[in-house]
């Protein structure tokens, strides 16, 4: 296990890396929580090899746990220390996520809630929200319901008789309702990731669904209490998180993302992959003189709407509010590319949906994560947004009171096995 150089005790306890494995991309970054903000102490990233990761699914397991040594190393070059907890990020076509609200009604509501009662609330509560969503899963897939592995759950919302708390010890109350979230992925894809943690011998804090993160990242900002809909552009997948309310309601990917842009452009202009990537990031920064703007443009036009179709058949199925929030925020590498923007800005694929009006597009700027402080300098676009919203998850597992946190856990790992 590594250690910290010449880190005293309690603030080993505050220092942790966090690791988000992406499909073009490995990023590291250590960080260090300091009250209600986190710092950011050093960043490293690693390209994956052709053939490594496919939409975001490991195929290569060894090249992966490679690529994320030297990520992580560079992080802690920079650093100047080796923690040994870790935060594991990762979505893709095959991570699922929902949230699902379940009531438990007590025997006596006029007695306090204890410790031990709290504990029994939330393995039933827990069992039930994951047989509902496992089955969901297995339905939408094809896979069968033993197949289909717990990655993480998370409470986001406790109400006791509709009164919102944040822990419910020592109040009264008939009816207890509880929403957890819950992420699976088929077991194949769960042994590889646990496989991936072994390897790098740290203490694994948590394997977090990256648009779980996503959608808490504005917790910590004076937006608290805000919502929306957080898409995430990687390289081989779109992952979109809806957020009501600073709670996460249910994440979904589709798997366009980025590359399929660079294959599109690749193929219609005879040129190889990398060079398309070149011309590609050249056409997202305006350095294209105008003609060879137009034959861009032209190129991806019909790929960019159907992604976009991608978006709205997605919010389509995100069935569980009555109305969607109007503010979109964009961050991963593909959604640099203007046209991403600007379709969602001015094509009419919102009017079928439940949005009480024309949806608002932001980009994810770190500089406007207010309680997340880069001290690399590194962190400086939408494309390293996903670093720092799991550095914020990771603040939230070290500084919060642990006791539901620590319950929920227990509940999980049995689940796990």
């Amino acid at each position: 296990m590594f250690k910290f150089k010449n880190a005293n005790g309690p603030k080993r306890e505050r220092i942790f890396t966090v690791l988000d494995i992406g499909t073009e991309y490995v990023k590291a970054a250590v960080c260090e929580v300091e009250g209600k903000e986190v710092k950011v102490l050093g960043f490293g990233r690693r390209r994956q090899n052709k053939g490594e990761m496919e939409n975001g699914v490991i195929v290569d397991i060894a090249g992966v746990i490679q690529n994320c040594n030297v990520a992580i190393k560079e992080a802690e070059k920079m650093a100047g220390c080796a923690p040994g907890k870790l935060v594991l990020g990762v979505a893709g076509e095959l991570i699922k996520g929902a949230t699902s609200t379940i009531s438990y009604k007590r025997r006596d509501p006029s007695s306090k809630i204890h410790q031990e009662e709290l504990k029994n609330i939330i393995h039933k509560v827990q069992w039930k929200a994951f047989e509902k969503v496992r089955a969901d899963l297995a339905y939408e897939t094809g896979f069968n319901e033993i197949d289909v592995k717990l990655v993480h759950a998370a409470i986001v919302d406790i109400k006791i008789d509709s009164y919102k708390v944040s822990n419910p010890i020592g109040f009264q109350g008939r009816e207890l309702t509880m929403s957890v979230f819950n992420a699976f992925a088929p077991v194949v894809h769960f042994g590889a990731l646990q496989t991936i943690g072994a390897e790098l011998d740290r203490e694994i804090l948590a394997i977090m669904a990256e648009p779980y993160a996503l959608g808490r990242l504005l917790g910590g900002t004076e937006l608290q209490g805000y919502s929306g809909i957080f898409i995430d552009v990687g390289g081989g997948t779109t992952d979109i998180s809806l957020v009501v309310d600073g709670s996460v309601v249910s994440t979904k990917m589709f798997t366009i993302g980025g590359k399929a842009f660079t294959k599109r452009l690749a193929y219609t202009l005879n040129i190889s992959v990398d060079e398309a990537e070149e011309v590609k990031i050249a056409f997202s920064n305006g350095q294209l003189e105008q003609q060879s703007h137009k034959i861009v443009s032209r190129a991806i036009e019909s790929d960019i709407e159907v992604w976009t179709s991608g978006v709205f058949l997605t919010l389509r199925e995100m069935t569980e509010v009555d109305s969607l929030p109007p503010t979109i925020y964009l961050s991963g590498g593909g959604s640099m590319l203007n046209e991403i923007k600007v379709s969602l800005e001015q094509s009419e694929w919102h009017k079928k949906l439940n949005f009480p009006r024309k949806p608002q597009i932001k980009y994810l700027q770190p500089k406007n994560i207010s309680h997340i402080k880069d001290q690399t300098g590194m962190l400086a676009s939408p494309v390293d947004i996903m670093p720092m919203a799991l550095s914020n998850i990771g603040m939230e597992l070290i500084a919060e009171e642990k006791i539901l946190t620590k319950m929920l856990q227990k509940v999980v790992r049995l689940m796990q096995v």
